[in-house]
């Protein structure tokens, strides 16, 4: 949920900030370098700034500095001016291969630093890029949240790479929000950002299917929401519940068993033919529980869908 594309190769010269290479101390605030200013990587750096933190930026595009350079941040005229002048890069770019452009060409320059990657990508590109991290430090991390909401309470952001330099920078990195440490396999922050991104856009889906569902009556979304609301709050329970069974192996029907969802995600198919709504989403669903009946799991709990997700049904 980040992305920063730059496209303008034009160098900025004012504020051009001196190389930094002394070390973090306990006393003085930690130096920090944002490469990237899109809406995401704009939002970092003000962040920064804000908690006191002496910031360097550098963007192809000249202008996308400006606001932060008012602010105080010392713009770089190249991307390895901006690495030399921090003990902390951040990088925000628009995929993998951006930042490989970018930063790749400067490894020489990042000895000694850490390099935080919040780019959006998957979890090889994230182990292919710690893989040439060899002369420094390298966390990778998705941020869960938009702009607008980095530095407050409700933005979290998860983190994997080199535990001795999320440590040594995490105080620094809560500057953005909740920041969450899943261990050395640099590429667990991409996997959780990829999975909880599905919840996401499987939760949207459904509630956009039900205002379909109910529109068609004539019944506005924004009196569907609510009771929508109110029913995840319920389902954050089955997500706890499910997820100890799939940790045991084993999907006991204690609510309810597949048969018995199958018969009413039928239902659902069936209202949505008859009011016009399309009917992909709700036979999506309905083929899913088909699938794994039909492999065996009659009489499980909804949580042996997961042997369909995993291929073994």
């Amino acid at each position: 949920m980040n992305n920063a594309p730059a496209t303008n190769t034009a160098p900025v010269t004012k504020n051009a900030p001196a190389a930094n290479t002394a070390p973090v101390t306990d006393d003085a605030p930690v130096t920090v370098t944002v490469i990237g200013l899109g809406l995401m990587g704009q939002a970092l750096a003000t962040a920064f700034l804000k908690a006191g933190h002496p910031t360097t930026v550098w963007n192809r595009t000249p202008a996308k500095a400006e606001d932060l350079a008012a602010r105080g941040a010392a713009v770089a005229p190249t991307v390895g001016e901006a690495v030399l002048a921090s003990s902390l890069i951040v990088v925000c770019l628009s995929d993998s291969a951006a930042v490989h452009d970018t930063v790749g060409p400067h490894r020489a320059e990042l000895a000694g630093r850490t390099l935080v990657n919040l780019t959006s990508g998957t979890s090889d590109e994230a182990r292919e890029t710690a893989a040439w991290a060899t002369d420094f430090a390298y966390l990778d991390g998705a941020i869960m949240a938009i702009p607008e909401v980095i530095s407050r309470p409700e933005a979290f952001l998860l983190f994997s790479g080199a535990p001795e330099a999320f440590e040594r920078h995490e105080e620094t990195l809560k500057t953005l929000g909740n920041a969450v440490f899943f261990g050395e396999d640099p590429g667990l922050a991409s996997l959780y950002d990829v999975a909880l991104l599905g919840v996401m856009w499987g939760t949207l889906n459904a509630f956009l299917h039900g205002a379909a569902l109910l529109g068609a009556a004539k019944v506005d979304a924004s009196a569907f929401a609510p009771f929508a609301n109110q029913w995840l709050s319920s389902v954050t329970g089955f997500v706890s519940a499910y997820a100890e069974q799939i940790d045991r192996g084993a999907y006991p029907a204690e609510d309810a068993a597949l048969e018995t969802h199958l018969a009413t995600m039928k239902y659902l198919v069936r209202e949505s033919a008859a009011a016009g709504i399309d009917t992909d989403w709700p036979a999506r669903i309905q083929a899913l529980a088909e699938r794994a009946i039909e492999a065996g799991h009659t009489g499980a709990g909804y949580a042996g869908l997961i042997e369909v997700f995993r291929g073994q049904a």
